[in-house]
């Protein structure tokens, strides 16, 4: 079993990289802050002027919504495809982490081809005698799009929590005369409590953060606001301190809460011969599950292979070919591996001086790593503008580079590193080390022939679930991006809003494709 007692005697070089690391990381969230009062305007007036309030009612409404849903579905099939006797369960805990694959604008711009009145599934429904299906477009449409893509951030982690629970609660709860739905309300229900509250403070900051979906949706959160007032600079910072200040307040107020909480530990996993059984409620719960998946899953990628079919069909001569779809497709694949290499390189000091030495400094250092996931890809990418346009020397150094591209990518992931760099550094036992040193081997040395080796998986995977966010990220490829440089979702986002969505299919189907893979290499396998 991995030790980590050592609590002094860090090398002063680790100390500096980590600080280092720390100032980068929070370096964004300050300069955002000290623009704020060093504009040209009152910042007073426009933290409480209408133009930034009315974003922040319907960013918190759209979040608070989201998050309620999500909660409450992601909870439900998780206890459906783990403790019942649901057909084809394990099937089902495979398709329902599926929707992760899609970038929020992807999703939305499926589902408003597939349900909006003349999709795919306004045609099928004419033919039971619906005419007209809702336009999917707003508060309403953002909410739907936005649960249906979010939700397994609360199926993963509840799932995983409902699987480790004996069989036994339940069975003693039903032999003293409870009902289901009473065992699950009062006995695991609360067992689940803190894997729930994960969950759903993900899913909220993830909608307050969210501009893919809003903006295909036209609706005007916080996110979207910024970036159609980005040449409005006062106006932009004043709704960036708002949206900051927000998602810090809500870290905040999850931390207090979670200290206060109480959980438990039981680790056992569920025993599978005691599934509740559904009985007569079955079909409805099949029927729940199935519909999830089809709206979640099957209906984005039916409208994404629809719009590649029909214009292929039509002979149409299209914008892009080959050549095109694979320089876009490249350009993603390396700019986001080099991010995820420098991710995982930029955190790495961090999590030595905290997992390793228990440093003070290293658990500040952590503590700033995880809250960037608290600071929306948006903000990321204006202080990367705003920082370059500052004076004459950032703008000739730093404009239209891949360098504060490859920035704002470490800054917005660092958070999704952390934590599993954190378990990779904490599972390099001490005694291995001792023993290195005890034969003579010097730091260089055990670190390249111990830490590096028992290290590699938990790195891969850091790196991997950067790789994969990154290619899914819109705002900041949009706003930092060197001239002519195109990845696929700023590909896919630019060819959709030009209504040539026989291109955007095209796109979608490869970068889906490759989404899936990693989704199942660093999600779901290592879940199973």
């Amino acid at each position: 079993m991995a030790t980590t007692s050592r609590t002094s005697g860090s090398p002063l070089a680790l100390r500096l990289l980590a600080g280092l690391a720390s100032l980068v990381l929070a370096g964004p969230a300050v300069y955002l802050v000290i623009r704020n009062f060093t504009a040209d305007a009152d910042p007073a007036n426009l933290l409480f002027s209408e133009r930034t309030l009315g974003p922040l009612r319907r960013t918190i409404v759209l979040a608070t919504l989201v998050s309620v849903s999500t909660a409450a579905l992601g909870t439900g099939l998780a206890w459906l495809t783990t403790r019942t006797d649901l057909p084809a369960r394990r099937l089902w805990r495979v398709l329902l982490v599926l929707p992760l694959v899609y970038p929020t604008f992807l999703g939305a711009a499926a589902l408003v081809r597939t349900l909006n009145p003349g999709g795919l599934v306004n045609d099928l429904l004419t033919n039971i005698g619906v005419d007209r299906t809702p336009a999917l477009q707003g508060l309403w449409g953002s909410w739907l799009v936005l649960t249906l893509l979010t939700y397994p951030y609360v199926f993963l982690p509840v799932a995983a929590r409902f699987a480790q629970l004996p069989a036994s609660i339940e069975q003693s709860a039903r032999l003293l005369g409870n009902s289901p739905w009473k065992v699950f309300q009062q006995i695991v229900l609360p067992q689940a409590a803190g894997s729930i509250a994960a969950g759903t403070l993900l899913v909220f900051l993830y909608t307050i953060s969210d501009f893919g979906a809003v903006a295909i949706l036209r609706y005007d959160t916080l996110t979207r606001a910024i970036e159609t007032n980005q040449l409005n600079r006062p106006v932009a910072l004043a709704l960036s301190l708002i949206l900051l200040l927000l998602a810090g307040g809500v870290v905040t107020a999850e931390r207090f809460a979670q200290r206060r909480r109480v959980t438990t530990t039981n680790s056992v996993r569920g025993d599978v011969g005691g599934a509740v059984p559904l009985g007569r409620t079955r079909p409805v719960a099949l029927v729940a599950v199935g519909v999830t998946a089809l709206l979640g899953l099957a209906a984005p990628l039916g409208a994404i292979v629809e719009w590649s079919v029909r214009g292929l069909a039509q002979g149409r001569r299209l914008r892009v070919d080959a050549e095109d779809i694979a320089l876009v497709t490249w350009n993603t694949l390396w700019v986001s591996t080099i991010a995820a290499l420098a991710t995982v390189l930029l955190v790495l000091p961090i999590a030595f001086l905290y997992g390793r030495y228990r440093s003070r400094a290293g658990a500040i250092g952590n503590a700033v790593a995880i809250s960037t996931f608290a600071l929306p890809g948006i903000l990321v990418a204006l202080a990367g503008t705003f920082f370059i346009r500052q004076t004459t020397w950032t703008f000739e150094t730093f404009h239209n580079t891949f360098g504060i591209l490859i920035f704002a990518y470490m800054v917005r992931f660092a958070a999704l590193a952390m934590g599993t760099t954190l378990l990779a550094v904490r599972a390099v036992p001490d005694r291995l080390r001792d023993a290195a040193e005890t034969l003579g081997a010097n730091g260089v040395r055990r670190f390249t022939s111990i830490d590096v080796p028992l290290m590699m998986p938990g790195l891969l995977a850091a790196g991997g679930l950067v790789l994969l966010s990154t290619m899914k990220e819109l705002p900041i490829s949009l706003l930092l991006s060197p001239f002519e440089f195109e990845t696929l979702a700023t590909r896919i986002f630019g060819t959709f809003n030009e209504a040539f969505v026989t291109e955007a299919g095209l796109m979608a189907l490869v970068l889906v494709t490759i989404s899936f893979f990693a989704t199942w290499f660093l999600v779901i396998r290592p879940s199973k």
